[in-house]
């Protein structure tokens, strides 16, 4: 079958290519956007990628058309397939019609850590021996892809709240008809398409629905938005992780949770000494031992297998340590994440080393001023702050960063961020790059430049 993915350099759609080219599928695709690490793992899967969506990219007609939720109408692309008559679906429908069918579907939800948690617990079943297939929203570094078919009935998802399509605004998650769920957190975002936490938490509780009583919800245990979801009604056993409060709990060996002591109901299970940071990270380890105990991994070797786990690309990772100069890419973009990740890198690094948070407010929510008013508080941690600021972004940038005084410089060229990173920078300083985009390119240059 020929198969033509429309938005596909997103996190989500370029998954769903790699899975469809293993299934033996001729898979090609159209984005506006075309940056790495997706494009990159689509080409080395020897999938075309064309810039754009314009009409002749489905000429002649390609038996499916797989359409991205960021593609809305009025796109040339969306014109011409429904004015053609074509045949089309959304990504998680054809991921359920194709992949997902009679296998034990362990989903990994929440507002932050669903791509870490979901490597983690993918991880955990290929140690184990499960071979498991999976779909993450983000470059495995164990695996070195995003996504693939696997061996065995389990199957590991990230499954994001964020609308279908077009032609389907019910959260992705309502199609996976997961047996075991991990909710990692609640709170407010995508405000392009919720208008309040009301309407997150009851897409939530739609997905809580259809999880069977034979199986299992794991959920951070002082999460009080996900105790109104719960409230609701629920019909599945529950495990709780996480806080002081968590049945699955981890106490650090070091101030960075670089080792840590996992417990159940208090009682010592097992150490993990790994490669990643911070007390974020460890409860998303938590989630992710939870969830493989309860399809038949023992948890001390679930343990054991995150000594050996790479993390995820774009997830505070190390691009290069350049005349002592240590430069970060992440993917962070909501106020809590920026903060989790900052203070991660500060335990780590002490109070001696600087850390410059350079960051592009890019997401649909952020660039809406939904977070102008916490914005401030969760870069407070960093030495300097460099801002990059879109040229159409509607509200006050300068305003809404104040309290940051002196430390905070507003840009309006990622060029202009470039070289002020290049002077000003020493031996020492930690440079985080915090973008959930290609942020044009900066990484590249930055790294240029001080070389």
């Amino acid at each position: 079958m020929k198969i033509h993915i429309l938005g596909i350099c997103g996190t989500f759609m370029g998954s769903i290519a790699v899975l469809a080219k293993e299934l033996g599928h001729e898979v090609s695709g159209s984005d506006a956007n075309v940056y790495p690490p997706m494009s990159t793992q689509l080409r080395d899967q020897g999938i075309e990628l064309m810039e754009g969506y314009a009409k002749s990219h489905l000429s002649p007609a390609p038996d499916m058309v797989v359409v991205g939720n960021t593609l809305s109408r009025g796109n040339p692309a969306i014109e011409y397939l429904l004015d053609a008559n074509l045949h089309y679906q959304s990504g998680p429908e054809w991921l359920a019609d194709n992949v997902l069918q009679n296998r034990h579907v362990l989903a990994v939800a929440g507002t932050h850590g669903k791509t870490t948690t979901s490597s983690m617990l993918a991880w955990i079943l290929e140690a184990a021996g499960r071979t498991p297939g999976f779909l993450i929203g983000g470059i495995v570094e164990n695996f070195g892809v995003s996504a693939r078919g696997g061996d065995s009935n389990l199957f590991v998802v990230e499954a994001d709240e964020y609308d279908t399509a077009f032609f389907d605004k019910r959260s992705k998650f309502i199609h996976y008809h997961p047996r075991t769920v991990v909710i990692n957190n609640i709170e407010y975002d995508h405000a392009d398409i919720f208008d309040d936490i009301d309407a997150i938490r009851r897409e939530f509780h739609r997905m809580i629905r259809i999880v069977p009583a034979s199986g299992q919800i794991i959920r951070q245990a002082e999460d009080v938005e996900i105790d109104r979801v719960l409230e609701q009604e629920c019909w599945t056993p529950i495990v709780t992780f996480g806080g002081e409060k968590g049945q699955w709990s981890a106490r650090p060996g070091q101030d960075d949770y670089s080792s840590f002591d996992v417990c159940f109901t208090g009682k010592h299970i097992a150490e993990v000494n790994w490669g990643l940071i911070g007390k974020h990270n460890a409860e998303n380890a938590l989630a992710a031992i939870a969830a493989a105990a309860h399809v038949g991994v023992e948890p001390a070797e679930a343990c054991k297998a995150l000594a050996s786990f790479k993390s995820v690309k774009r997830r505070l990772e190390l691009l290069d340590c350049v005349n002592g100069i240590s430069i970060y890419d992440d993917f962070a973009h909501h106020p809590t994440a920026i903060n989790l990740t900052l203070a991660a890198l500060r335990a780590k690094v002490g109070s001696e080393q600087r850390i410059i948070a350079v960051l592009e407010p890019r997401s649909n929510t952020m660039r809406m001023g939904v977070h102008r008013d916490s914005l401030a508080a969760a870069l407070t941690v960093a030495d300097k702050v460099l801002m990059f600021e879109p040229a159409d972004l509607n509200w006050d940038l300068g305003e809404s960063l104040a309290e940051l005084g002196d430390k905070c410089t507003i840009f309006k060229e990622v060029d202009g961020i470039v070289t002020s990173l290049a002077e000003d920078s020493r031996a020492g300083d930690q440079i985080l790059v915090m973008s959930n985009g290609g942020f044009q390119g900066i990484h590249a240059k930055l790294l240029k430049k001080l070389k």
